[in-house]
C-alpha cells in the first residue's frame, strides 16, 4: 500500500476514533505533511555510492511545534513512530536505496507556538551508535530437578562449584563421615535405595561456566556404572574416574531408578 495511502487511513483512525483515550482535533498538523517532510529530507540527505542511493542514517527525529498537551500523547506514541519507520524502510527498499538496518523515527513535540518565519515542522537526521547490550553482573547457575524419586531439596541451584549427590544426608563409613551429600535420597523406597550414598557429584567451571556430571560410586564385585546421563534420548554410561562429562540444559542425570533434570 503506498505511504500516502497509509498516513490517510492512520490520519482518519487517529481523527475520527480515540487513541490511547485521547483525540486529535480537526486544527492539528496534518500527518501528510510530516510524510512529506521526511520524504524530502531523507533526499536531500542521501548520496550514492556504488551505483545505489545510500541514506546513512539510522535515527530521524521529527520536530513539532505549536500542539496542544491533550494531543502530545498520540503524536509521541510508539505506534505512530514505528508505523512511519516501518513505511520508511518499506518505500526505501521498493526504491533501492541502502539504508541502517535499525532505522527509527522519533516524534517530539512541544505546546510553543512557532515564532516568525520559524515552520512548526522540522526534521532531524542522526546517526546514533548501537546501544550495547547490558552485561548481567549476577552470575548465573544451572539448577537440578529431582524427576523420579524423593530428595531433600527437591530442587537445587548450583551456585557452589561442587555439589554431591547421594543417599542420606551423611555418608558415613567405618572412622566416621565421608563427606555431606546437597541433595540427599533419604526416603525407604525402592528408587532411594537404588542411589549409593555416595554417587556422584557436578563440578563447576569458575572461568567456563561449564558443569560436569562424575560417577563416585565405590563398586563391589563387576563395575555396575549406575550413571547415566540421557541427552536428546540417548544414553551415555558415565564411568567412575576421568574427567567427567559436560551437561547441557535438558539433560537427564540418571542415577540407578533416581533421574534428575539439568536446567
Amino acid at each position: 500500500m503506498p505511504v500516502s495511502n497509509i498516513i490517510e487511513r492512520l490520519g482518519r483512525a487517529i481523527f475520527e476514533t480515540p487513541f490511547e483515550g485521547k483525540k486529535l482535533s480537526n486544527d492539528a498538523p496534518e500527518l501528510a505533511e510530516i510524510r512529506i517532510a521526511v520524504l524530502d529530507a531523507v533526499k536531500e540527505n542521501s548520496h550514492r555510492a556504488g551505483g545505489r542511493l545510500v541514506f546513512p542514517y539510522n535515527l530521524i527525529r521529527v520536530h513539532l511545534l505549536g500542539v496542544p498537551v491533550e494531543q502530545a500523547p498520540v503524536f509521541r506514541s510508539a505506534f505512530l513512530s514505528s508505523y512511519f519507520a516501518e513505511e520508511l524502510r518499506s518505500g526505501l527498499t521498493r526504491s533501492s536505496y541502502r539504508f541502517p538496518a535499525d532505522l527509527a523515527v522519533d516524534v517530539i513535540t512541544s505546546e510553543a507556538m512557532p515564532g516568525p518565519g520559524e515552520n512548526w515542522l522540522r526534521v532531524e537526521m542522526l546517526m546514533e551508535e548501537a546501544k550495547p547490550e547490558p552485561v548481567s553482573l549476577v552470575p548465573q547457575f544451572a539448577r537440578l530437578s529431582v524427576t523420579i524419586g524423593k530428595a531433600e531439596p527437591a530442587e537445587l541451584t548450583l551456585e557452589r562449584a561442587w555439589v554431591n549427590i547421594g543417599r542420606t544426608r551423611d555418608a558415613v563409613q567405618t572412622g566416621g563421615p565421608t563427606r555431606h551429600n546437597d541433595i540427599a535420597f533419604s526416603e525407604e523406597d525402592s528408587v532411594s535405595k537404588s542411589v549409593s550414598r555416595q554417587h556422584a557429584h557436578i563440578e563447576r567451571d569458575a572461568k567456563t561456566g561449564q558443569y560436569r556430571l562424575f560417577n563416585d560410586r565405590v563398586y563391589k564385585g563387576a563395575d555396575q556404572c549406575g550413571v547415566y546421563l540421557v541427552r536428546a534420548g540417548v544414553s551415555q554410561a558415565i564411568h567412575r574416574g576421568g574427567h567427567g562429562s559436560v551437561l547441557q540444559a535438558g539433560d537427564e542425570i540418571h542415577l540407578a531408578q533416581a533421574v534428575l533434570r539439568f536446567d
